[in-house]
């Protein structure tokens, strides 16, 4: 063969190996959080969704999008998405995992924890099926206030069977829920919404209500039920809306839900997000009649939870793929990993992935210990500053990633495409359930909430007297909090809480290496404006070999 033919120097694809067994920060994270969980679970999920035949599934299901079948071949309207066999095969292993209902069932010593885990491992995987995965996992606090509603529906939102057949939820083993909030009108206001809900009788599952109007996105269409909100007579109201009827309202009747499209959007490839209408569709109230936004919001904070995890996830899954990549690829006489320059790049990332990691985790704990004050607390403030945080610094971070492969990163072949499809996901989750600018607002009312001072001070402590500059910012924070009266600065000072407590947490679970540099960049000022800019006495190398997918 002509020596000019000859394919050399090119990486072989991250494939086959254990996501979990290969994820040091996560399994720290996990025995400071949660010392006695269970791990043989995890570290079963991991070799799965890290198998050649998991990661095919992946490819294909966003290669093969889906398809909206509106009507059947004889006229009659169906309002049906079809998927790839491979979205159903992503879906059946989440589901089999227990990502989505099973924390509800209180049959792990930390349920949420053990949960927020496989979520993480899940989304380096594919994150796009996990939509109706994690709406259904946050569903059970608000279904809750329908207590005939989710007497039938709860234990199938934790059963580990999936069914994607349409029929009525009464005759499946397991069902899945999605949301609709946003309209045309508005995103963030949802009072500006102009769904009508108009009551008309009461039956098995409460008070029934006939539902005309829209929603501009509606997520997971194929899901089994909704919580939609609605404008009822009291105020903006929440639903429980299922897409096939019970069986005591006839024999497989489907509700009106009328899918207008799907969205076109700029990665999430294998979820259908769609536009629906509403034409008389039955619904049932959900909790009293306008109180809608409490309501759907004990959903909504579950799903920021997820925000944070997802985004640590792909975060962990880019930092494999340039790690990977840069130990194989040689450049000018030796492995780019072992050149200063991308030691620096990739050091810094492995920071920022492992900070995103022990926080995401850090909340999921919080979740799991509601029954403590502190816990409560936390929980209040930590989401929406994790969910800010991290999600900011995803893109930013994919796009560095990205950089590290060079040109072999930006193209959709092969496993090193993953990282394309990591990149266009990244701003998904800043954006879902609250971008950044109400996130920081949600900050500002959780600290008007309780004691915040002392519970944030109280996080801190066991970390206090180990680094200055963190010391100096813990210090800071009390005072700015208590002057915090301008919404104009509420998003460094998210920023700045995201950071102190990540440095805390870096504290109690990282070896020194990590703690110094991350503490010296992030919170002291050694740092420039991208990614790769630590000082030169960063121990990189034990940075690094800590970070490395074996």
């Amino acid at each position: 063969m002509n020596t000019t033919h000859e394919v050399f120097n090119q990486p072989a694809p991250l494939a086959g190996y254990n996501l979990f067994e290969s994820n040091r920060p996560l399994r720290d994270a996990l025995k400071f959080n949660a010392s006695q969980l269970q791990l043989a679970p995890l570290a079963h999920l991991g070799g799965v969704i890290g198998s050649v035949e998991m990661q095919t599934h992946a490819r294909l299901a966003n290669t093969n999008p889906p398809v909206l079948h509106t009507h059947d071949r004889f006229g009659r309207r169906i309002d049906e998405v079809e998927f790839h066999p491979s979205y159903h095969a992503l879906m059946k292993a989440a589901v089999g995992a227990g990502l989505h209902g099973t924390p509800w069932t209180g049959e792990s010593a930390s349920p949420h924890v053990q949960r927020a885990a496989g979520f993480m491992l899940f989304t380096e995987l594919e994150p796009s099926v996990l939509c109706p995965i994690s709406m259904s996992y946050a569903v059970t606090p608000a279904l809750r206030g329908n207590a005939a509603i989710y007497a039938d529906w709860g234990p199938k939102l934790a059963s580990l069977w999936y069914d994607p057949v349409l029929r009525s939820a009464l005759d499946k083993p397991g069902v899945t829920m999605g949301m609709g909030m946003t309209e045309k009108q508005g995103g963030s206001d949802v009072r500006a919404n102009t769904t009508r809900a108009v009551r008309v009788a009461g039956d098995d599952w409460g008070e029934r209500y006939e539902i005309t109007g829209h929603k501009w996105f509606f997520s997971a269409p194929m899901c089994d039920a909704f919580l939609v909100l609605a404008q009822a007579p009291a105020g903006l109201s929440c639903f429980f809306m299922p897409r096939v009827l019970p069986d005591w309202m006839g024999d497989d009747v489907r509700n009106g839900i009328r899918i207008q499209r799907l969205k076109d959007k700029l990665g999430n490839k294998a979820n259908a997000s769609s536009e629906v209408e509403f034409h008389g569709a039955s619904a049932w109230l959900v909790g009293e009649e306008g109180r809608g936004i409490p309501q759907i919001l004990e959903m909504g904070t579950m799903t920021r939870l997820d925000c944070a995890l997802g985004t640590s996830g792909l975060m962990r899954q880019a930092l494999s793929l340039a790690l990977h990549h840069t130990a194989q690829r040689q450049a000018f006489g030796k492995p780019l990993i072992e050149q200063p320059l991308m030691k620096n790049v990739l050091a810094d990332l492995a920071l920022e992935s492992e900070a995103a990691t022990a926080l995401a985790i850090r909340l999921a704990r919080a979740f799991d210990r509601q029954q403590d004050e502190h816990e409560r607390l936390m929980a209040r403030l930590l989401t929406p500053v994790a969910k800010f945080w991290i999600c900011k610094r995803g893109s930013h971070f994919a796009q560095e990633a990205m950089e590290c492969l060079g040109g072999n990163g930006y193209v959709e072949e092969g496993g090193e495409g993953v990282m394309a499809r990591v990149y266009r996901e990244m701003p998904l989750n800043s954006i879902w359930e609250g971008a950044g600018n109400i996130m920081a607002l949600d900050l500002l009312r959780g600290l008007r909430k309780g004691d915040a001072v002392a519970a944030l001070a109280h996080e801190l402590a066991p970390a206090r007297g180990v680094d200055a500059a963190l010391d100096s910012l813990a210090d800071a924070l009390p005072a700015r909090i208590e002057a915090m009266a301008t919404e104009a600065e509420a998003r460094r000072l998210a920023q700045d809480v995201a950071l102190a407590v990540q440095g805390a947490l870096l504290v109690q679970t990282a070896p020194q290496a990590v703690v110094g540099a991350f503490c010296a960049s992030r919170l002291g000022g050694d740092w420039g404006h991208a990614f790769g800019t630590l000082r030169a006495s960063t121990d990189f190398d034990s940075i690094i070999a800590r970070a490395r997918p074996q």
